[in-house]
């Protein structure tokens, strides 16, 4: 491959540089657009028979009724005990710290009473009923079922289905085994768009769902975003990303590996390195000449490097952090001396990961905590998946009677500064006959 694109802070067009580098298209494919809108139409008008005519084009099975598509628990129990033992004991250890980990992010209701006796709280309610949506197939992602399902179960959802399309009528053995280890409530072999649409529309076979989560392709992520309000949705994905700031004290071989850990993701995925030593950027530059030809994505993470990837020379580290700062990447390794004191530097990052030996593949698999991340510049202002997005909080308001004549009179007050009589003589009326 050609050499990695370099560029220094120092250069007097270096912040256009970077905003070009960084940028995302945010123009949607038509095509897609239109091929999503015709889907979920047909979904939300014929219902089950508009899944099974979609899933017969795109997944090359034809069955007479839904029925044929679910996959029972014990099938999943089978794929489970069938795995290889080592990849088995990885699973539920991965599993296990993912519950570790979210245990502790639920949040519990809460109230408090006034001296008038006006009682004021929050109630905190699980989701009744969450979709799954999982890529099938050759592709195996056991991990996303973890991390999708796993913090729903915590959070005491009612009823977790997962759809995970299944071409030519392959299932993989890895993503069934994940959902039998995270107790998914149903599983069906369906995906797409038409997957999307059974459940945020519901079907006659498969109930409407409050919210759907979980990855996909250009399809899924454009019938996610159509279906956003019908329900809920966790968030639009985009392109993977790795920022690794270091001080030169690193194994360039360990750095240009994590650069190729999220750049093997597919080619718009971006892995940028920040450092103020210009000879350890030449380290790494060598690494990954020498490195890559012996990786089997090597074609991916080349073309993914080439596009979007980048060894930038910094004045310092507190320089670096301020461009992290400005790029709010999905994961952010400090592979640098003293770490902790670099991270409170770092404002806008999806995941942080401290020190020389916290590869950002721990966090895909088994660190703990969850690897759905804010991408595209969104970490400044959304957060990583967790227990809390399958919550939610509903305001308790309890009016003593005294409390009712002192708040109506501010209410009755502020109604009229903005013009609303009924809410003003609304609120006045707990005051004039108490």
């Amino acid at each position: 491959m050609p050499d990695l694109r370099r560029l220094s802070s120092a250069q007097s067009d270096f912040s256009a540089q970077l905003a070009a580098l960084t940028a995302i298209e945010a123009t949607q494919d038509a095509d897609v657009e239109n091929v999503v809108r015709e889907i979920l139409a047909d979904v939300r008008k014929s219902g089950d028979e508009a899944v099974l005519r979609h899933t017969a084009k795109f997944d090359r099975i034809s069955v007479s009724g839904m029925a044929e598509l679910e996959i029972s628990k014990a099938e999943c129990q089978i794929a489970l005990e069938g795995l290889p033992q080592g990849l088995s004991s990885a699973l539920q250890a991965a599993a296990e710290r993912i519950r570790m980990f979210h245990s502790r992010q639920v949040s519990e209701s809460w109230e408090y009473t006034e001296q008038d006796g006006t009682r004021l709280g929050q109630r905190v309610t699980p989701l009744a009923r969450v979709g799954l949506y999982v890529p099938g197939g050759r592709a195996a992602y056991p991990s996303s079922v973890l991390m999708n399902a796993l913090p729903a179960r915590i959070a005491g959802v009612g009823e977790l289905v997962m759809v995970t399309p299944t071409p030519g009528g392959e299932r993989n053995p890895l993503v069934l085994a994940a959902a039998a280890i995270a107790g998914v409530d149903r599983v069906i072999a369906i995906g797409g768009a038409q997957a999307v649409g059974a459940l945020a529309y519901g079907t006659q076979s498969i109930s409407q769902v409050d919210k759907i989560v979980g990855p996909g392709n250009a399809y899924v992520a454009a019938a996610k975003r159509r279906v956003f309000g019908e329900v809920g949705i966790d968030m639009i994905a985009g392109p993977s990303e790795i920022l690794i700031i270091c001080d030169g004290g690193t194994d360039p071989d360990w750095i240009a590996m994590d650069m190729f850990s999220q750049a093997e993701h597919d080619e718009m995925a971006q892995a940028i390195l920040l450092s103020p030593d210009a000879e350890f950027l030449d380290k790494v530059s060598s690494s990954i000449r020498r490195l890559l030809p012996d990786l089997p994505r090597r074609e991916t993470i080349s073309a993914s490097l080439a596009a979007r990837g980048a060894l930038i020379l910094t004045r310092d580290l507190e320089e670096a952090c301020d461009i992290a700062n400005l790029i709010a990447p999905e994961h952010l390794e400090l592979s640098v001396e003293d770490p902790g004191k670099w991270a409170t530097r770092i404002n806008h990052a999806g995941a942080l990961f401290l020190g020389r030996y916290s590869s950002e593949a721990l966090g895909d698999y088994c660190a703990g905590p969850n690897h759905v991340l804010p991408t595209s510049r969104s970490a400044r202002f959304s957060s990583p998946l967790g227990v809390y997005d399958f919550q939610k909080r509903t305001s308790i308001i309890q009016a003593s009677q005294g409390g009712a004549k002192t708040l109506g009179k501010l209410a009755a007050t502020l109604a009229m500064g903005e013009g609303l009589d009924a809410h003003s003589r609304s609120a006045m009326m707990r005051v004039t006959q108490s």
